[in-house]
């Protein structure tokens, strides 16, 4: 990086300052970038063979280090969003790009901002910068061996440097106001030429709310890594015929059988699980909303995107948006586990981060408001519940508890309680965005359930993980059009104030909606299959539910039919599902919640029928792939960048059918 000197004023800047006035009356534009000879007449010369390029670096400033931001703008090139995911998948052989970024970001893993950030090198203050690092060069028709001397004018007094043309210069300049820039371009015996320009930099807030599909759910920034032994559980039958085996976790050297267990298995084998951007809420750097704001930065070199999620897995807009909710999972570090127990509700979590940044900057405004909500609201994971879970046994408990929801008691609650709630959310969301709520962009749901456009056919292939799964074909299909014919139509209107929703105000209470990439879903429901999946996934994962070894004793040693080891199965390379099915979930991330206050309240275990249930669905069962979110936030661009007014022309999703011989339906 080249140092600027500062140096006193001058006859030279004094002239230059002369200039720039006379320009500025003759009705130049500031931010337009001109050459003039110094030492010409008033009249300004505009010239195009050179300019003053500048960008900010690393402008996504969640990320600590340029190296992350970097590897996203080179994966992005001109690219969709899902073509870049794509790429960085088969980079990383399937491991996921985000393992290697986790540990370098400006919010930890239990959700607090660091204040200030230390990034690449420069302590920042995350939520109010005062200033952003910038790259600037001279482009454009540039003379070889040229000299430029730079001034910068941002205090008093200015900076300056000279240097070869063709080297850029790196500095840090003032957030909040504009940089005049100037270069004088000095090449032989010729007079030198003048180049001016100003640096504003644009530092957009962003914040993510919503429920798992906002945060990520599904798609763990370090996956699981399941060794290639067999892990025994038990299930509700009880007796030896009521054990069955499936892959364990790498790395823990506690009991496999469940006939031995000890007080220590469950935390160390908590130390071998996945692990999230913040585990409480299951957030990833893999969601829709990390994935836009991470592109809305790759795309616009002269901005910054300071970006806040908060979006967490299981929210309703009562239970995480308004009040606190029960967290996911605890946060595994070297000294043990710290359990959250609870998460904060989301509308005051950003209310008191605006009020702290309106303490040091009065100016500072939330920008953008990326959210989806209203799913848990409706209880769908109850429905998927009732679709899936088939064995009598397992049947009965489910209805005890209350985890089993019918379409009839969803329904109930889309008519009434949904549109009460989302008129309250939306009377907070308001004025947190300056009074227009289109400045909320709300994007939509996708039907998980479809291929080729109709629904899956259901049955055990993606759900043989765990015996008692199993997706019943009748209640699958009533679900899948429930959700194709009326939740997804009274999400539309609940957010644009149509159908008969009735707002306030409705030029300002409609939110900015997105939907065009559930056309594209329509292709990949959870039981799309193709001829280009991994080999793994064909080989191991049977369509016919078939997957695993019943008998405990070959399976203790390798509990896959197909003799590949489970470490093989890659969570990140691509596929044609884009929604995540039972076995993903287990084979991604494994998930034993242990966030209650309360241990009493969970199996001590970790053979319990009840972790052998939840580890198959608790990871993410029904929820996008990075793949599906990567579709998602390509059509959230385009509508963001409108809001934001940054001119993005129509870029919609991109997804080819599969071709017939390539696509198989699981049978």
């Amino acid at each position: 990086m080249f140092q600027l000197r500062a140096i006193r004023p001058s006859l030279t800047a004094k002239l230059l300052a002369a200039s720039l006035s006379f320009a500025a009356i003759a009705g130049r534009a500031d931010a337009q970038t001109q050459i003039v000879p110094p030492s010409a007449a008033p009249a300004v010369q505009l010239a195009t063979d050179m300019q003053i390029s500048w960008e900010v670096r690393n402008r996504f400033r969640l990320f600590r280090e340029e190296r992350d931001f970097a590897l996203q703008v080179s994966a992005l090139g001109g690219r969709s969003i899902l073509a870049a995911e794509q790429s960085l998948a088969t980079q990383s052989d399937g491991r996921g790009w985000a393992r290697n970024t986790l540990g370098r970001l400006c919010i930890d893993q239990a959700g607090r901002v660091s204040e200030p950030c230390t990034r690449d090198g420069v302590k920042e203050s995350y939520l109010t910068p005062v200033d952003h690092p910038v790259t600037v060069r001279l482009t454009g028709a540039v003379p070889v061996g040229a000299t430029c001397a730079w001034t910068f004018e941002d205090g008093d007094p200015p900076r300056q440097s000279t240097l070869d043309c063709a080297e850029p210069i790196n500095l840090r300049v003032r957030y909040g106001r504009a940089t005049p820039v100037t270069v004088d371009v000095s090449s032989g015996p010729d007079a030198p030429l003048r180049v001016t320009t100003q640096i504003a930099v644009r530092d957009i807030f962003i914040a993510g709310l919503g429920d798992s599909i906002a945060s990520g759910e599904g798609n763990p920034d370090r996956p699981v890594v399941l060794s290639d032994d067999g892990f025994c559980f038990r299930s509700y039958l009880g007796g030896p015929a009521g054990m069955y085996f499936r892959p364990g976790r790498a790395g823990f050297k506690g009991a496999r059988a469940c006939d031995t267990s000890d007080g220590s298995s469950l935390q160390n084998w908590q130390r071998a699980g996945a692990q999230w951007m913040n585990p409480a809420c299951h957030r990833s750097l893999y969601s829709y909303q990390t994935r836009m704001a991470i592109a809305l930065a790759a795309q616009n070199p002269q901005i910054a995107v300071t970006y806040l999620p908060l979006a967490c897995t299981g929210a309703t807009i009562a239970e995480g948006m308004f009040s606190s909710q029960r967290a996911r999972e605890c946060v595994v570090g070297k000294n043990g586990l710290s359990c959250q127990g609870t998460v904060n509700a989301q509308i005051t979590e950003l209310r008191e981060a605006l009020s702290a940044a309106a303490k040091r900057q009065p100016e500072r405004q939330l920008d953008l408001v990326l959210l989806s909500i209203g799913a848990n609201d409706i209880d769908f994971s109850g429905l998927v519940a009732d679709v899936i879970v088939e064995r009598q046994t397992e049947r009965a408990l489910s209805r005890r508890s209350g985890v089993l929801t019918s379409v009839d008691e969803a329904r109930s609650i889309l008519q009434t309680g949904l549109p009460r709630d989302f008129n309250k959310l939306r009377q907070a969301l308001k004025p947190l965005v300056g009074g227009d709520l289109a400045r909320v962009v709300y994007v939509a749901y996708a039907n998980p359930a479809l291929v080729n456009g109709a629904p899956c056919p259901g049955g055990r292939g993606g759900f043989d993980i765990h015996p008692a799964f199993n997706a019943d074909p009748q209640r699958l299909a009533e679900v899948t059009n429930f959700v194709q014919s009326e939740f997804l139509p009274q999400i539309r209107n609940l957010a644009l104030c149509s159908g008969g929703v009735l707002c306030g105000d409705q030029a300002r209470d409609r939110m900015t909606f997105v939907d065009q990439h559930q056309a594209a879903f329509a292709n990949h429901g959870f039981c799309a299959r193709s001829e280009t999946d991994p080999a793994f996934d064909r080989e191991c994962f049977s369509a016919t539910g078939e997957s695993f070894v019943n008998d405990i004793v070959n399976a203790a040693n390798n509990p896959l039919v197909c003799g590949a080891g489970a470490s093989d199965f890659r969570a990140y390379s691509p596929r044609a599902r884009w929604v995540r099915d039972a076995n993903d979930s287990y084979f991604t991330a494994m998930t034993y919640p242990q966030a209650q206050k309360a241990p009493t309240n969970q199996p001590g275990d970790i053979h319990d029928a009840t972790w052998g249930v939840l580890s198959a669905v608790y990871g993410g069962a029904i929820h996008p792939t990075a793949e599906g979110h990567a579709a998602m936030a390509d059509a959230a661009l385009p509508a963001a960048m409108s809001v934001l007014g940054l001119g993005l022309t129509e870029a919609p999703v991109v997804s080819e059918p599969l071709s017939p011989a390539a696509q198989q339906r699981a049978q």
